[in-house]
């Protein structure tokens, strides 16, 4: 779960960032139950992980964590995205910008915290307490987050190898996300824009 990219890529519209946040726990009709811009939140949120899952970039970063993690490569993928994009200082000049930014998604959650479906609902104290947005930028966080994957996935039980594939191949991910990231922003900008 890119969990601060989908955030990110709200372009600070808080309706829109609440969908885009929520989608993968609104199954179904369920989505038009919805007011009309978390709606369109999560319709971006869908144009986001077609471009992401279908670019050849991401192919190639899936790579590293194929032979391990089969279909969960791709989860492994977003996650490391949401770290560089973190350290991004075209995207957050510094940490303040960073941790402004996860402080300012977290009052939006909580300001529509009846919108949310209660997996996310319960999700909620945990992010804010461990300040998993901004913690992305660490390796500590990452491995957390490689471990709580884990625990949600069905058939996966091991995030150590993932969280060694990841600094093992460090540079080689970051080459990915830089030449990926700027090509998906200008497409979710114009996604945002059509909905808007």
């Amino acid at each position: 779960m890119n969990l601060l990219a989908h955030a990110y890529l709200s372009f600070d519209q808080p309706e829109m960032l609440v969908g885009n946040m929520i989608n993968d726990y609104v199954k179904g009709k369920k989505q038009f139950d919805y007011p009309d811009a978390v709606h369109k939140g999560m319709i971006l949120h869908r144009s986001i992980d077609d471009f992401t899952d279908t670019h050849p970039i991401t192919k190639e970063l899936k790579s590293y964590f194929k032979d391990d993690y089969r279909l969960y490569a791709g989860a492994f993928g977003d996650v490391v995205y949401d770290h560089f994009l973190a350290n991004d200082t075209k995207q957050f000049a510094n940490d303040e910008a960073l941790q402004k930014f996860s402080d300012t998604v977290y009052k939006v959650l909580d300001e529509n915290f009846e919108l949310l479906p209660a997996p996310f609902r319960g999700m909620i104290p945990y992010m804010k307490k461990e300040n998993w947005l901004y913690n992305y930028k660490f390796p500590q966080g990452i491995k957390n987050s490689f471990a709580g994957l884990v625990k949600r996935a069905a058939y996966i039980t091991d995030a150590d190898t993932a969280f060694t594939i990841f600094t093992n191949h460090y540079d080689d991910i970051q080459i990915c996300y830089d030449e990926f990231f700027p090509q998906l922003k200008k497409f979710a900008k114009e996604q945002f824009d059509q909905l808007s």
